[in-house]
């Protein structure tokens, strides 16, 4: 199974990957719009002549510029040190820009109070390299952590919680602990956790930094049915044969700098030098 705009007459690609039973059951919901106002034409993040500096003085980002419309697909790509993670910090606000704009559904995030930060983040699902589960608590646990913020009723935590496990193929490791789970089953509980809310903006820092090839391509394949049904993914990654099978808008970093923004893009333009 090959994901729709996914190159698969490739030369360079001749490696053979296995897919998850990704079945049309494992359906995700759409963000709740019934009786809100209809999709628009308004980006959802814009970055606009970004800088960040880090105290030490190495700049991680030097006039960054693009916008992210509602439901787009994007790979951030480069090397080490090139921004990528800067990028994901700033969205969710972990850290503040020193220079230009950054807005999230037209928040400008510079003027964003600390108290309506719960707020902004849960607008987003935000999945990391290393996972980030919670050892001493179970798989349903790990993902029913990020609904008690909201405090739903009991009942209503389980069937969402159930829910979106099945969602990611887990619903039958629900009384596991992470360190029972393999690594990609570990990240699928983090995609879970991420979802359980539904989140209109899904981020992904390196997702599959630490996993081998054929999970890699299975992790990705359920992101890109997260943004199928609706949601706008961003994934920070330099997994160069993940980007270029899946074709899709492609920002490359290089020294904190854009240098090339482009649809259905490849992690390497035709005579640029390695990422």
């Amino acid at each position: 199974m090959v994901p729709q705009g996914a190159a698969n007459d490739s030369p360079q690609h001749s490696r053979m990957v296995s897919t998850p039973d990704l079945t049309p059951n494992r359906v995700v919901p759409l963000p709740d719009t019934e009786g809100g106002p209809q999709p628009s034409t308004r980006p959802i993040i814009v970055f606009e002549r970004v800088n960040k500096t880090y105290p030490n003085g190495n700049a991680a980002l030097s006039e960054v510029s693009f916008t992210v419309h509602p439901r787009d697909f994007v790979f951030i790509v480069g090397p080490s040190g090139a921004g990528k993670s800067s990028v994901i910090r700033l969205l969710i606000r972990e850290e503040a820009a020193q220079g230009g704009h950054v807005l999230v559904d037209g928040q400008d995030l510079g003027r964003l109070r600390r108290r309506h930060l719960p707020r902004l983040r849960r607008k987003m699902g935000i999945v990391f390299q290393d996972f980030k589960l919670l050892p001493t608590l179970t798989v349903e646990q790990n993902v029913a952590f990020a609904l008690q913020v909201t405090d739903p009723g009991r009942r209503h935590l389980k069937e969402k919680v159930a829910e979106t496990l099945f969602i990611v193929g887990l619903e039958d490791k629900l009384h596991r602990f992470p360190d029972q789970l393999s690594g990609g089953e570990q990240q699928r509980v983090a995609i879970a956790r991420a979802l359980v809310h539904r989140p209109r903006i899904f981020l992904a820092d390196e997702p599959t930094g630490n996993l081998d090839p054929d999970t890699s391509w299975g992790i990705v394949q359920l992101l890109l049915q997260i943004n199928h049904r609706g949601a706008t993914v961003l994934v920070a990654t330099h997994d160069r044969e993940i980007v270029d099978l899946c074709r899709q808008r492609v920002i490359a970093l290089e020294d904190g700098r854009v240098i090339r923004d482009e649809t259905g893009g490849q992690y390497l333009e035709a005579g640029e030098a390695t990422l």
